[in-house]
Parts: structure tokens; C-alpha cells; sequence
């Protein structure tokens, strides 16, 4: 079965950089396009980067733009998300998407059938 696997959240001071990784396993990964959201407490899952299959095309929520920068290694079935200048209101808990398609990039949660459990990050001011 489909597994998606996040790593690399933790906490770190306004400012600074973190790098998330989703390591998937049970798909041809090169087949799926990619992406991470993100979810606050007593919020609701937002769209922050999105990745298609070679990785020659990319999408970002406006809040993170010029700060995210999300790549993927189709050799290491992994996709990642650097985030750089990171703000409080960064903090939540970050998810990895991955939906079967070889067409576009994609940017709404119910679009992606299959997450990876989340990883927490958390910005101090």
C-alpha cells in the first residue's frame, strides 16, 4: 500500500531554515504529483507547495512564496519542502499529498487521496 512518510520538523527561532523530507514507498513515484500542506490548530488544512512528476513544474501558496522552495528526487522516491526565513505563523503541522497523475499540479486537499501522518514544526518569536 501507499506510504508516505514526513521527517524533519522541529522547533526553531523566527528566521531560521528547516528542510522537510516525505519519503514514499508502495508507488511508482514518478507516476504521482506531489504536495505539501499544512494545519494549524483549530484550523483547516492549507495548500502550501505542490510539485508534478519531474519536478519542471511548481505551485505556491502566497504566503510562502520566495521563502518555500519544494523539490523532489524521483531516485530517492522522496519529495522535499526547504523553508527559509520561517515566521510564527509557520508553526503547524506539515503534511505530505501524493495524487496519481502526470498532468499538472495540484493545490486543494481533496484532490490528494493519500497523506503521510505529519510532521510539527514550530517557530518561537
Amino acid at each position: 500500500q501507499v506510504q508516505l512518510v514526513e521527517s524533519g520538523g522541529g522547533l526553531v527561532q523566527a528566521g531560521g531554515s528547516l528542510r522537510l523530507s516525505c519519503a514514499a514507498s508502495g508507488l511508482t513515484f514518478s507516476a504521482y504529483s506531489m504536495g505539501w500542506f499544512r494545519q494549524a490548530p483549530g484550523k483547516e488544512r492549507l495548500f502550501v507547495a505542490g510539485i508534478n512528476w519531474n519536478g519542471d513544474r511548481t505551485s505556491y501558496a502566497d504566503s510562502v512564496k520566495g521563502r518555500f522552495t519544494i523539490s523532489r528526487d524521483n531516485a530517492k522516491n522522496t519529495v522535499y519542502l526547504q523553508m527559509n526565513a520561517l515566521k510564527p505563523e509557520d508553526t503547524a503541522v506539515y503534511y505530505c499529498g501524493a495524487k496519481l497523475s502526470r498532468v499538472g499540479v495540484f493545490t486543494t486537499r481533496e484532490e490528494y487521496p493519500y497523506w503521510g501522518q505529519g510532521s510539527q514544526v514550530t517557530v518561537s518569536s
